[in-house]
């Protein structure tokens, strides 16, 4: 039990396998061999993937050129999140979930001084710049900006099966990892129970002494062989179904938004994704609140409402299981991505947990078998609250909401989990904070609570915060960092390209290294 991890064995590839050859890889360079084995039957799912900040440290430590990523991968830039529809679905009903924390977040109480001075104007747009830029359509940096620099916090937007096929290039090209297309037709254990290579329709027997299940939702290791379950999620969060459109831009020079759009719909929401030459559209629902003829109804018109054509294109149909496994690291395997769980794509959590699990797979790499176990007990650990945090965040948006117009929307506000409920009544009373999500690496800021908060209409009790909100000092210090926000504002409106500007200056010309 004490031998040497050498080997890792991936099981699938996509977004989840080749991010985790690519992290892995590039900690351990030729101390670790990566071998990828993936099905050439198995078609990737592809229907637009949005990312967070992180992504942008993760490309720069394996390697791959921002520049690469917008020439290959249908890459823009995307600033945080638009909410349509959400509160009451009137036709005012909109607010924005940035990426950039508010001016001063941590120095003063900003939320105290917006009630008392600004309780007019929507929480973000007086927090932050960041909405007015993507308002004006306007990219988060220039093109002098260097590689994953930013003038503005960042993530992207890009078609998931063409960076699929650029890790992929990478991972053989620079990183030295190897790659097995092959049929698994089985598992082959040691007496301990642990697996000890899978076997291959071609290539025989793959041993390894670790092995990453990136399968996606079929979790051929982790699920179907060492049988953990899927805790599911499915009567907090409903939707378990997704139709999705690619829908082209009507011009060439169409603008590209610099956010995801969620709208609101009677049985779910739809996603709308801006691309270099198209948009990704899909509606995510409940069937058990809708059929698929009705969301389909619903999406294509969506389509046509926002400039689109959609009478021409065919939906790609989706189902999933919203859960988590029990556990994610099991004897001498670990799930990463689908086969560890989804939940839906609302905030687009999905990448950034791969990023997560696949960094701390390869920087809590045990050194042999014996520590293998105490690794996996801090890897469960994490990512079971990790899964806890992503459910609270996401029903955050649904119990707040005030529509009543369906079933789908009453039932929704209506099954709350207890530690949100817990958060919810604490925030009667202050906002949330630092002190409510205390593990250094949070899958949301509390920044990111307040923005959903007081963006879904959610006031505090009238009493709540009365010494600070009087406080003179504390409004006069908030009130400094609102004049800077709208300075900030100012000068980026006049200073920034617009998206679509950008990509082409990146098309073109390529941007600087850092």
């Amino acid at each position: 039990m004490t031998e040497v991890i050498k080997q890792i064995v991936i099981l699938g590839g996509g977004s989840a396998g080749w991010l985790s050859a690519a992290l892995i890889a590039a900690e351990h360079g030729e101390g670790l061999q990566v071998t990828l084995l993936e099905s050439p039957d198995v078609p990737a799912i592809g229907v637009g993937e949005g990312t967070w900040p992180t992504m942008r440290d993760t490309l720069h430590k394996i390697g791959i050129s921002e520049t690469d990523l917008v020439r290959e991968c249908e890459a823009t830039f995307k600033q945080g999140s638009k909410f349509v529809g959400w509160v009451n679905g009137r036709a005012d009903d909109q607010y924005a979930h940035p990426f950039v924390l508010p001016q001063g977040y941590t120095e003063a109480n900003l939320v105290a001084a917006w009630l008392q001075q600004h309780a007019n104007v929507p929480f973000a747009e007086l927090m932050s710049f960041q909405p007015h830029l993507c308002a004006a359509g306007l990219a988060p940096k220039q093109a002098a900006t260097p590689e994953f620099a930013a003038v503005a916090n960042y993530g992207y937007h890009f078609d998931a099966v063409k960076f699929g096929h650029l890790l992929r290039r990478h991972c053989l090209e620079k990183l030295g990892v190897k790659h097995v297309q092959d049929h698994m037709v089985g598992v082959n254990s040691h007496a301990n129970g642990d697996i000890a290579s899978l076997q291959t329709q071609v290539h025989g027997a793959l041993s390894a002494d670790l092995f990453i299940d990136c399968s996606g939702m079929a979790s051929l290791l982790l699920g179907q062989h060492f049988g953990v379950p899927l805790l599911s999620q499915q009567d907090v969060l409903f939707n378990d179904s997704a139709l999705a459109l690619q829908v082209p831009y009507p011009r060439p020079d169409s603008a590209i938004a610099s956010q995801t759009i969620s709208t609101a719909q009677s049985c779910g929401w739809i996603w709308d994704i801006g691309l270099q030459t198209r948009r990704g559209i899909g509606y995510v629902y409940s069937s058990t609140h809708s059929s698929d003829e009705a969301a389909e109804i619903e999406l294509r018109a969506y389509v046509t409402k926002t400039g689109g054509a959609a009478e021409a294109l065919t939906a790609r149909k989706l189902s999933f299981k919203p859960g988590y496994r029990a556990r994610f690291w099991h004897k001498n395997c670990v799930a990463i991505g689908l086969s560890a769980g989804f939940i839906e794509p609302l905030e687009a959590s999905a990448l950034a947990l791969v990023e997560l699990s696949a960094t701390l797979v390869s920087e809590e790499m045990p050194a042999n078998r014996t520590l293998m176990d105490i690794a996996a007990q801090r890897f469960n650990d994490a990512f079971t609250y990790r899964w806890e945090r992503v459910i609270d965040f996401l029903k955050l948006h649904y119990v707040l909401s005030q529509r009543r117009d369906s079933a789908y929307w009453r039932e929704q506000a209506a099954s709350t989990p207890p530690r949100l409920q817990e958060l919810l009544a604490q925030w009667q009373h202050r906002p949330p904070s630092r002190h409510d999500f205390h593990r250094i690496e949070e899958m949301f800021p509390s920044a990111s609570y307040q923005y959903v908060l007081y963006g879904m209409g959610f006031r505090p009790l009238p009493s709540a915060g009365a010494r600070r909100s009087e406080d003179a000092a504390n409004a006069q210090k908030a009130a400094g960092f609102f004049s800077e926000t709208a300075q900030l504002t100012r000068r980026m409106l006049g200073a920034l390209p617009s998206n679509r500007a950008l990509i082409a200056h990146i098309q073109q010309h390529g941007l600087h290294s850092i």
